[in-house]
């Protein structure tokens, strides 16, 4: 079964919370949010997404709340979650706060959701085993399918179960949004197939990308599915600089704080460096693999942030622009 193979690329943009060279956390308020949101439209951007983890090895935000605040100040860009963990939290609250972002952003949710799992201590303080965030999340997706139906509908499953009971106001698309998985190994892939509306990769060669993507079809033609509008996205760390020596060095102090890990070896495997050239020219190999979403997670101070969204709506996507 194959993927559809048409379709321009799109470029999103990933909330990171950047720390400051001093280990404190970079606030970000109103201004900022206003800031970047605008950035992002100026420079032709599809989509505004926001991470998640309940504690993490540095500060990070609720996502939901964070494209709330970025539906406040632009009416065009698409609003995702890249990714919600699910499995942290019971669904039918999730349901409805997703819900009503869809009803009040007029349709414009992509709920990106994963089973994480890097962070035990997370499922603790949710009382969540974390051994059953596969199982959780798979059973979490038909859930809030139900309930987004906006018709009476019950459930009784291994983990979540309600007699019928009717949810509304439905979402502003039928069906609620697309729901989207992040996903890296096997387990997840083939769930991805099974369940999902697209899929949102991470830390990922091209090379590995493709095979993914074979992995994920495998599973949707067991499954009976169609994949025609099957999403295909990629989560990219990006860094523009004067040269691709310089991107590295840089990338690697800041992602290596972020993940609390040595990241010199996953800088130069996964991110796009360096100059306007170079960082295409990587963008383009996952293009030819299959990808038509790229969400984008600038590896920047707060000061510098803005700078390279322009820098890369400057530099970057007019060398891209056949394929947008």
């Amino acid at each position: 079964m194959a993927f559809p193979a048409g379709g321009p690329l799109k470029f999103g943009f990933q909330n990171a919370q950047p720390p400051a060279t001093d280990g404190e956390f970079q606030i970000a308020d109103f201004a900022t949010m206003r800031g970047l949101v605008l950035a992002l439209e100026r420079n032709g951007f599809h989509s505004f997404w926001a991470g998640d983890h309940l504690a993490f090895a540095q500060p990070i935000m609720d996502p939901l709340i964070q494209i709330t605040q970025a539906s406040a100040i632009s009416e065009r860009l698409m609003l995702g979650t890249a990714v919600l963990l699910l499995p942290l939290r019971h669904p039918a609250p999730v349901a409805k706060q997703v819900a009503t972002l869809d009803r009040l952003s007029s349709g414009r949710v992509i709920f990106g959701v994963g089973v994480g799992g890097e962070f035990p201590g997370e499922f603790a303080l949710a009382g969540v085993p974390v051994e059953e965030r596969g199982a959780r999340l798979g059973e979490a997706i038909e859930v809030v399918r139900k309930l987004w139906s906006g018709k009476p509908v019950k459930h009784d499953g291994k983990f979540f179960g309600f007699p019928e009971i009717q949810m509304l106001p439905a979402p502003d698309r039928p069906g609620g949004p697309p729901i989207w998985c992040g996903a890296r190994k096997g387990p997840a892939l083939r769930r991805a197939g099974r369940l999902a509306d697209g899929w949102l990769s991470y830390a990922v060669t091209p090379d590995q990308y493709r095979a993914a993507l074979q992995t994920i079809s495998a599973a949707a033609e067991e499954a009976e599915r169609d994949l025609s509008h099957f999403a295909t996205g990629h989560l990219l760390f990006i860094r523009l600089a004067k040269d691709y020596q310089s991107a590295l060095q840089y990338v690697t102090e800041k992602l290596s704080a972020r993940y609390t890990m040595d990241f010199s070896a996953p800088a130069k495997r996964y991110c796009a460096l360096g100059t306007a050239q170079e960082v295409a020219e990587s963008i383009r190999q996952f293009h030819a693999v299959g990808m038509r979403h790229l969400v984008i997670d600038f590896i920047a101070e707060r000061s510098d942030q803005i700078e390279q969204i322009d820098r890369f709506g400057a530099e970057v996507m007019p060398l891209l622009a056949d394929l947008t």
